[in-house]
């Protein structure tokens, strides 16, 4: 072996391990701002009345409806502004993984809208009301987020998988 061969051997390993090292801390990232996303969503389930009245915890639910929605974005950020974006502008190398994200990526999308369609109505500060379809949109997003979740998974063992192989 030349020692220019081992030269680009040794380039092409150390970006092959910064690769790596990215799509981990993306990974995490995700499953990090996902568990804490769900743990608030259950929170914002076990919230009733949501109706305004003057002896109702109205102010502690829009808090917390506040947080939940400013969470629930950051989420979906970590998703697409990571994980799916290498997909999206067509830099992730790997085949496999590049086929798969192919194909779930317009049911993330269709998730990813409905999360933003919640954050749209719900994301207003003190200055509106958690009416009675709350309950009712609530557990629309949350089917939508478990199918998210599901192919999130998928993805993410792609990814840990296509990468202990190559």
């Amino acid at each position: 072996m030349t020692t220019e061969h081992q030269k680009q051997s040794a380039v092409h390993r150390a970006r092959t391990a910064e690769r790596r090292s990215v799509t981990q801390e993306m990974v995490q990232k995700l499953i990090t701002e996902r568990t804490e996303m769900l743990a608030l969503y259950c929170q914002m389930a076990g919230l009733e009345p949501y109706k305004n009245s003057k002896n109702s915890r109205v102010k502690p639910a829009q808090e917390m409806l506040q947080k939940f929605c400013q969470v629930l974005v950051d989420y979906i950020a970590a998703g697409h502004f990571s994980l799916y974006e290498r997909i999206v502008n067509g830099t992730e190398r790997r085949q496999q993984v590049s086929s798969l994200a192919e194909k779930l990526y317009p049911q993330i999308a269709t998730s990813t809208e409905a999360a933003l369609d919640f954050n749209d109505k719900y994301d207003c500060g003190d200055h509106c009301e958690i009416g009675l379809s709350f309950g009712d949109d609530l557990s629309r997003l949350g089917e939508m987020l478990a199918s998210r979740i599901e192919l999130e998974d998928k993805m993410i063992k792609h990814l840990i998988e296509s990468r202990r192989a190559s």
